[in-house]
């Protein structure tokens, strides 16, 4: 058994319905993958809901309003203890400089909701837990979801 801290995903929404997302080179698959921000839940973190905000703050410099949690998934639950957060976050402005960890080198994407269904159908994002997360977006957006 692998036993990780919690992550979380966060589906950030900016005014025009664009979800704020991240290009950046993963070393497992050896490719760049479009995701949208995420990361581990620090042990400072009071909640996903802050983590969450902190890690979009971080990555791409963009703050909003009204997180809450839409889903949670666990990532391996065969081998893995953790727990993977989605956190949506509406009215995002690019308002903060990035704080980019040492091994990030990320570039930044807004995306129109519309056109999320056509990525995922074309192979365009492929991370797994993205997917979950873009799936609880979607349960969210047809009133499936509180």
């Amino acid at each position: 058994m692998i036993d990780c801290v919690d992550w979380v995903n966060v589906i950030a929404l900016t005014p025009d319905q664009h979800v704020v997302m991240v290009e950046q080179f993963r070393h497992g698959s050896d490719t760049v993958e479009l995701e949208i921000p995420g990361g581990m839940i620090d042990a400072e973190d009071p909640s996903p809901e802050a983590a969450g905000q902190r890690e979009l703050r971080e990555e791409t410099g963009y703050a909003g309003e009204n997180a809450r949690l839409l889903g949670r998934v666990f990532p391996n639950p065969a081998i893995m203890s953790n727990v993977c957060f989605t956190v949506l976050v509406e009215n995002c402005r690019c308002a903060h400089p990035l704080q980019w960890d040492g091994t990030e080198e990320l570039l930044t994407q807004l995306v129109p909701v519309a056109e999320l269904p056509a990525l995922m159908a074309a192979g365009k994002i492929r991370h797994s837990l993205v997917a979950a997360a873009l799936y609880h977006f979607d349960l969210y957006r047809r009133g499936l979801r509180a």
